[in-house]
């Protein structure tokens, strides 16, 4: 299974975003949406499982979950919007990697591109940075990579160019 991975879109969809996904069986969008309009495009693209963030309004709240805990493909997945830094994730988080204990840990909020193993936890960390055109972040990146047999194999940091630019 190829996974989709972006955050913070802020309200704007980058056209870019189709052509990478494309090829994946599903999008995880880690919150900070910003509107219906852009929740509603992916998931008439592909199959979307989305978080709302602190950004994100009432009519988003009602429609996804603050957190998602799931599997796919024998890998366990905690999906939400702010965790902190690894390993030292906020009290919410900590107590969802404890009580659930995820292979794969997703977030989004910071617009700093990371993925890095989590010793301490035993779990992958990914935040796939910023898509959207708002913040501080200089390029809209994705992350792209598959799940297999209870494995996350093949991430990919896709760079869809600079925050201010449209294509």
């Amino acid at each position: 299974m190829k996974i989709g991975l972006i955050a913070d879109t802020h309200g704007f969809l980058d056209i870019k975003v189709f052509n990478y996904f494309e090829c994946v069986d599903e999008i995880w969008h880690a919150g900070d949406i910003g509107t219906m309009e852009v929740l509603e495009a992916l998931r008439a693209f592909k199959p979307t499982m989305a978080v709302w963030g602190n950004i994100d309004g009432e009519r988003l709240r009602v429609e996804c979950r603050e957190e998602e805990i799931f599997e796919r493909e024998g890998v366990k997945v905690l999906l939400t919007h702010i965790a902190a830094k690894p390993p030292k994730y906020n009290k919410k988080v900590s107590d969802y990697v404890k009580q659930y204990q995820p292979k794969l840990l997703v977030c989004g909020h910071s617009h700093i591109l990371k993925v890095m193993t989590d010793t301490e936890n035993k779990l992958l960390f990914m935040n796939p940075g910023a898509a959207g055109r708002q913040g501080f972040h200089k390029v809209k990146t994705l992350l792209r990579f598959d799940l297999e047999d209870g494995e996350i194999k093949n991430p990919e940091v896709i760079e869809l160019g600079p925050r201010g630019k449209t294509p």
